[in-house]
């Protein structure tokens, strides 16, 4: 997508405590010794890692992304959004998402009987077409 122009933002869901920076690093330090946000600036790129008491909203985190024509998310599988569901044949052969939500799939399986003639199915390896999808049904 970004080699068709396209600004693309990214956001993943964690479950297991944001690690960005190594430890004896001063943002490091910075974070251990109690800081509620920590930033880093650099020449032409800046990361940010804010504490909460909770998890944070997807919307509110989304909203923080500047200057991108789309947001890709991993994760959030009960967020009511438009969802291109993984199916890899070595975790399960079932597609999980809610069919309201539910506008492709992307799998290493051939067929999946039940599903919509609407929902397209792409190969594992067909990251062209899956992203000229995503550019014709979003932007």
């Amino acid at each position: 997508m970004t080699a068709r122009g396209y600004a693309v933002g990214t956001i993943k869901n964690d479950s297991h405590g944001i690690q960005m920076d190594r430890e004896g690093k001063d943002t490091w330090r910075f974070a251990e010794a109690g800081a509620r946000v920590t930033a880093i600036i650099g020449q032409d790129s800046y990361a940010l890692i804010q504490k909460t008491p909770c998890k944070e909203d997807l919307e509110t985190v989304a909203a923080m992304l500047r200057d991108v024509d789309i947001i890709l998310v991993e994760g959030y599988k009960k967020a009511n959004r438009p969802k291109i569901e993984v199916v890899r044949a070595e975790k399960g052969t079932d597609v999980i998402t809610d069919p309201r939500d539910l506008v492709a799939v992307v799998s290493d399986i051939g067929a999946f009987p039940g599903l919509p003639d609407t929902v397209p199915v792409f190969a594992l390896d067909d990251y062209r077409n899956v992203a000229g999808f995503i550019i014709e049904t979003y932007l």
